[in-house]
């Protein structure tokens, strides 16, 4: 039997904290546990080699990702 209290429930989120335009690459990078530059790169070289995709893609996740919420206190 699985034990369900123990899985964390994770939500993709823009970040606030590691960005460097609107947090897109940040939030994806926490999301699957991988660099943000690495994402960065990959997310540059598909908007050269893809005529703009990449830059759509970005543009997309910008305005449909919610930001990350402010640590309350």
């Amino acid at each position: 039997m699985t034990n369900y209290s123990d899985t964390e429930v994770r939500k993709l989120r823009r970040s606030r904290s590691d960005k460097m335009v609107a947090g897109v690459c940040g939030g994806l990078a926490k999301q699957f546990k991988v660099d943000a530059a690495l994402l960065r790169i990959v997310l540059v070289g598909a908007t050269l080699l893809g005529f703009g995709a990449g830059a759509v893609i970005y543009l997309a996740c910008w305005l449909l990702m919610p930001q990350e919420e402010s640590p309350t206190y």
